[in-house]
């Protein structure tokens, strides 16, 4: 079954990133287990060095394998590989690791790895898990990748850039290369972060890949339980944003708050409602979390209205509730274009290349030129944001 529009993350519940309250195993079981309000459900095999992949397992349990979508994620090396500290497990593709010739051998173990600790047979889709510069362009990884949805393990195949922001021409460049056999991809996208995302979509959509969107909820905002003075715990990587982003969010979601009442939506709803509402994206992935402090808003809460979005879209142009032009308006308001620094391939990084932060060359920069893209207006941080 293809993810729905609709889908929990195992990042969620403060378990296995470091984002609100941990909650217990009963409790996130319960969170992630899939049913006719929520579909679909995402894990990665580093989360835990596994762990997610076996507490997931646990929320699948007795379920008709047809009832949901499963999607997993592989990429980072826990079994060969030295943790780097708060930066991860290394790619698998690391010279340091091993060689192309290798890859998919990896790619295999992995995936059935994975399989193993979820207690399942095969994946619905299947991802690459934070590519360095040789996961978007190595022939032998995306052959690697496309031999297990051959071998049954995976019924597609996409990858997942992250987990900061950007990547933004080598996701094209991934299309142009491998398109036809990349099925899905994610990105980040919500309406106070439309930039950087939104420079993929044309090219999505021409080589019909379909998106999942993460940080659809913008750090926590369009849950409305993070407003101005709210307190993140001391390793949140919520902090990593500037200051003052939590008041100048805040600022934006008054605005937006008259079109989400026009159409009986809370904000995260409106969130999710207008990231559908961009051409190919298909899925909503927003983070779950329960907040520090007194009184926060439940996991429980939060799913629930999650899951009260209208459900599986049944044709192309069932793009849910909002008018063309509420679209643009979201949009204007919520516009953060050159609010940040972004990774992957980029005109303002210079010298040797580092796992996810490289230089923009001539074949990237004619590729910016073919898809309207001029790197040095549309992918650099502007002073003062």
């Amino acid at each position: 079954m293809e993810p729905g529009p609709k889908a929990i993350g195992s990042w969620s519940g403060g378990r296995f990133m470091r984002f609100g309250e941990p909650i217990d195993d009963e409790r996130l079981i319960a969170l992630l287990r899939p049913d006719a309000g929520i579909d679909t459900v995402l894990s990665a095999d580093t989360y835990g060095e596994g762990a997610a992949d076996t507490l997931l397992g646990r929320a699948l349990v007795g379920l008709d394998r047809g009832s949901y979508s499963l999607v997993g994620a592989i990429g980072h090396d826990f079994y060969d590989g030295e943790r780097n500290g708060p930066k991860g497990f290394p790619r698998f593709t690391d010279p340091a690791l091993r060689g192309p010739a290798d890859y998919a051998d990896y790619l295999l173990a992995a995936a059935e790895r994975s399989l193993e600790r979820i207690g399942v047979e095969r994946f619905d889709l299947l991802l690459l898990h934070n590519p360095d510069q040789i996961g978007y362009t190595s022939r032998q990884v995306w052959d690697g990748m496309a031999a297990l949805r051959e071998r049954g393990l995976t019924d597609a195949i996409g990858l997942a850039p992250g987990p900061a922001n950007g990547f933004s021409l080598d996701l094209i460049d991934c299309f142009e290369r491998f398109g036809s056999e990349i099925d899905w991809a994610m990105i980040i996208l919500n309406p106070l972060e439309p930039w950087p995302g939104e420079l993929v979509l044309a090219a999505a959509r021409r080589r019909e890949v379909k998106l999942l969107t993460r940080v659809v909820d913008y750090g926590g905002l369009f849950w409305g339980d993070v407003r101005p003075g709210h307190r993140f715990a001391e390793h949140d990587h919520r902090k990593f944003r500037p200051v003052g982003w939590v008041e100048a969010g805040c600022e934006k979601l008054d605005q937006l708050a008259p079109i989400a009442a026009a159409h009986d939506l809370s904000a995260i709803q409106l969130a999710c409602e207008w990231n559908l509402a961009q051409d190919p994206v298909r899925c909503v992935v927003p983070t779950l979390i329960e907040e520090i402090g007194d009184g926060p808003r439940s996991i429980e809460q939060k799913r629930a209205e999650l899951a009260a979005i209208p459900g599986r879209l049944t044709a192309p142009d069932a793009r849910g509730r909002l008018e063309p032009a509420e679209v643009t308006a979201i949009r204007a308001i919520g516009d953060n274009t050159g609010s940040m620094a972004l990774k992957g391939a980029n005109p303002a990084h210079h010298g040797p290349s580092a796992p996810d932060r490289w230089g923009l060359d001539a074949e990237l920069a004619g590729l910016a030129r073919r898809w309207g893209i001029d790197p040095e207006r549309d992918l650099v941080q502007v002073d003062g944001r």
